[in-house]
């Protein structure tokens, strides 16, 4: 572990340094912060990066204490909020006559035909509309950014449940991504997707897989910085 001071700011972390171009910080709900950079990094340009997040981290330990002290009084009820595409949206919950999930105006309307109180169906009503969200919309930019590879064909798309990770490249026929990904916004959807297509010609994180990355997804350090920092949480 290493040790950060700013001010009356200090924390600890833990430092992994691989074959990677970029320095990515990740906090964990553990509250555990990792953070991966270049193995030639030096530590002046390390302390720099440190000293530029160091609000962001204080925001983020913040919000992972909250969270952890409600953990347990977490529920699917009306008025907790979910977020979907990037986008927070608060859950109402009515009776009615059939179960429907439906999106208006930054609220995320729940109908169940059981009791408003079963909170185990409200759950199970929720989460399977989730994941046929993810579903299509992960085939539907899966296909357009698909189009962006010379591939006669391409790996089929599936999902897979998976913790801190949000997509795996399985082999040239598979690929797979975290259900979870479906709460981010699309273009952080993009990013993965176009990750794990890199992988179908470079297996390895060598310097010809991120000039390909780069090719394929010019923005792609700002929008990877995007999903670690706004929604690893998720995962």
């Amino acid at each position: 572990m290493e040790k950060f001071i700013y001010g009356n700011f200090s924390y600890q972390y833990k430092l992994i340094k691989k074959d990677r171009k970029t320095l990515t910080l990740t906090i964990t709900p553990e509250k555990e912060i990792i953070i991966k950079a270049p193995k030639d990094i030096s530590d002046e340009k390390l302390e720099k990066f440190l000293k530029r997040k160091w609000s962001w981290m204080n925001k983020q330990l913040d919000f992972f204490t909250k969270v952890k002290r409600e953990k347990y009084k977490r529920k699917f009820v009306s008025g907790e909020s979910f977020y979907y595409l990037g986008r927070q949206y608060k859950l109402v919950v009515s009776k009615g006559n059939e179960d429907t999930v439906q999106l208006l105006k930054g609220v995320l309307k729940l109908t169940t035909s059981n009791s408003v109180k079963d909170i185990k169906n409200i759950e199970k009503i929720l989460k399977n509309w989730f994941k046929i969200k993810a579903e299509a919309i992960f085939k539907e930019r899966y296909q357009v950014m698909g189009m962006k590879f010379d591939y006669k064909n391409l790996p089929v798309l599936g999902l897979r449940k998976m913790s801190r990770r949000w997509g795996t490249f399985i082999n040239k026929d598979k690929i797979c991504l975290n259900p979870k990904l479906i709460h981010a916004s699309k273009d952080c959807i993009d990013y993965v997707i176009t990750h794990e297509l890199c992988h179908v010609r470079y297996k390895n994180h060598n310097k010809m897989f991120w000039k390909f990355m780069e090719e394929k997804y010019p923005n792609w350090v700002k929008v990877k910085d995007k999903l670690e920092e706004r929604y690893s949480f998720l995962v």
